[in-house]
């Protein structure tokens, strides 16, 4: 964003005689107006033709794209590029813009805004806001921000189905269109900062990946095909039994209700569902046990450095135990391995999540209604190692990714949390 007056932002006492947000831009004193949305625009609902899956609606040389739901998820609601694109003959059947326009999903993502910024015929599971008289990208975000409360108009348990006349009647409070201006600019800004840090983010993702292809011996190969400097010898199979110390959480020590203590007045345990897709560890709505329980089981608390492999349900999801802040132990779904001097940590975490390795887990995984694998067929298991020494230098080069790839993250989460607590503050 910017640093210029747009951002010159001053923080309004509460006035319960006027309608006005609790953050505003210097200058602007009006009190905001209620309106119904069907008041500033007229609302109309997209077309499909039918049936949709006939091939003679598209053509790969029309100029007009084809809005689907799976590109307001692939693009948060900024459509610049359109992957199919409607015939002439499909273009009599729908809806087409030729200029941007506000969009609102109403079918599977319901109530996501749109903005298209290229020529779009318009699916029937969107309606189009046609001669507005309010600023587009002010109401982009308003619909951004309001978009959970659309949820009081399903039943519960039952999907939100939204139509033209619901959202015609919505009340909106809204300020003069130059106030709308101010704010869909600012906003706009700090969407592209988000944007640029989702970019950097999915390219360190890449380059990470990229990099885990190419640092490790693919389809039975005995060696990767991307190597350190003065490394030439063969990499050697290794059991997985030999390389760590396996242990788990079993029979009755398993923790129950009345062993749980307040968050931080005890031990943390881990589940799979705290195992993000890139093998960390979250911690949020962790359960905590009693410190008694924690003692009662010295053999599996976790350390720095441990690997956590699901052994139960989600079989091969697999964490590395990057940092620990308070004590911590396992429910018995793991199997907590400590790897031994023979092999680098990270190294013997990132060939257990290798997909060679992990097809060799689906190959011997049993179980009924869930699936389960013992400790002892893991230990049998094996992967390829070279040297010590080079494995430090692969589990260095990943590592510090990881740590760029976790920073990153940390960046554009706290970004879009400035964005929310943003959009509280400034709407009404």
């Amino acid at each position: 964003m910017t640093n210029d007056n747009n951002l010159n932002i001053e923080k309004k006492k509460e006035n319960v005689s006027k309608k006005v947000p609790e953050l505003r831009f210097q200058g602007f004193v009006d009190a905001w107006e209620q309106r119904k949305l069907g008041s500033l625009t007229t609302v109309v609902r997209g077309a499909s033709p039918r049936p949709i899956q006939d091939p003679k609606w598209f053509d790969k040389e029309s100029d007009i794209g084809w809005l689907r739901i799976a590109d307001v998820t692939e693009q948060n609601g900024r459509i610049y590029h359109l992957e199919q694109h409607i015939s002439k003959l499909g273009q009599e059947k729908t809806r087409v813009l030729t200029e941007p326009h506000l969009l609102l999903s109403i079918a599977a993502t319901v109530g996501k805004p749109v903005v298209n910024y290229v020529k779009t015929g318009v699916h029937d599971g969107f309606l189009i806001f046609l001669n507005p008289t309010f600023e587009r990208e002010f109401m982009f975000q308003w619909l951004e921000m309001f978009r959970p409360k659309w949820q009081k108009y399903g039943q519960p348990g039952s999907q939100v189905n939204l139509n033209s006349e619901l959202v015609r009647n919505q009340e909106i409070v809204l300020p003069n269109y130059k106030e709308q201006q101010k704010i869909g600019l600012f906003f706009k800004q700090l969407d592209n900062t988000i944007t640029l840090h989702q970019r950097k983010l999915d390219k360190l993702k890449r380059l990470k990946q990229g990099y885990l292809q190419r640092l490790f011996p693919q389809n039975g190969e005995k060696v990767p095909r991307l190597r350190f400097t003065n490394f030439e010898r063969d990499w050697k199979l290794c059991e997985v039994g030999n390389s760590a110390f396996l242990r788990g959480r079993i029979g009755f020590r398993g923790y129950k209700r009345t062993d749980l203590v307040p968050p931080h007045q005890g031990a943390i345990t881990f589940s799979p569902s705290d195992i993000d897709n890139d093998g960390n560890l979250t911690i949020d709505d962790n359960d905590y046990i009693s410190l008694d329980k924690y003692y009662e089981s010295p053999e599996i608390k976790v350390k720095l450095g441990d690997i956590l492999f699901t052994k139960t349900a989600s079989i091969g999801k697999i964490a590395y135990v990057h940092e620990l802040k308070e004590k911590a132990t396992i429910n018995p779904q793991f199997a907590l391995l400590t790897p031994n001097k023979t092999v680098d940590n990270y190294f013997l975490f990132q060939s257990l999540r290798h997909p060679d390795f992990l097809k060799k887990v689906k190959g011997i995984t049993g179980g009924s209604s869930v699936q389960t694998m013992s400790q002892e067929k893991l230990k049998d298991l094996v992967f390829f190692v070279p040297a010590l020494d080079e494995q430090i230098k692969v589990s260095d080069l990943l590592l510090n990714l990881n740590r760029r790839i976790l920073l990153q993250q940390s960046k554009l989460a706290n970004l879009k949390s400035i964005k929310q607590a943003l959009l509280q503050k400034m709407f009404i």
